[in-house]
């Protein structure tokens, strides 16, 4: 007889909402940035990549947000169960994790910020924690849930990207 379990679930799966993720791993940057050596990058350069990134980021972030809340559905990032909608409008047409993108694109900023070229694992850690922790077990929620529209949506549109 076929077992009807859900898989075994890894303990850190939508267990840390990404937001802390990123808080986290900024503080881990700035204090590599501190104990490593700078890149001397010119000044305005450096803003203008700084600012244009974080700007990015946070109009991803922010854009993601407001889309759920318009569709009325939750955004809290540990009970993906509670989805009352598929949103696949507004920025959600071209990512399926804008505000995971917006955060990924702030700590890139922080990275640029802080000159330090080993703070850009940062960024890379939370890449590879969310796609592990957070997306994969949302995604496998989400096809159970919407089933065939969701599929055809993440035939259609990306990742992150």
């Amino acid at each position: 007889m076929p077992s009807t379990q859900e898989p075994q679930r890894h303990p850190l799966e939508l267990k840390i909402p990404p937001p802390i993720i990123a808080v986290l791993l900024g503080g881990i940057m700035w204090g590599v940035s501190r104990l490593t050596s700078l890149t001397e990058v010119p000044a305005i350069p450096r803003y203008a990549a700084t600012g244009t990134l974080a700007a990015i980021g946070i109009a991803l972030a922010v854009s993601g947000v407001l889309t759920f809340r318009f569709a009325k559905t939750t955004i809290l990032p540990d009970k993906p169960e509670r989805a009352s909608a598929l949103v696949s409008t507004g920025v959600y047409r071209v990512s399926r994790n804008p505000m995971y993108l917006g955060l990924l694109l702030l700590l890139c900023a922080w990275a640029v910020w802080r000159s330090a070229p080993w703070g850009l694992l940062g960024p890379l850690a939370f890449f590879l924690y969310i796609n592990r922790f957070q997306i994969v077990p949302e995604e496998r929620v989400l096809s159970a849930k919407f089933g065939t529209d969701y599929r055809q949506y993440t035939a259609r549109v990306r990742r992150w990207v």
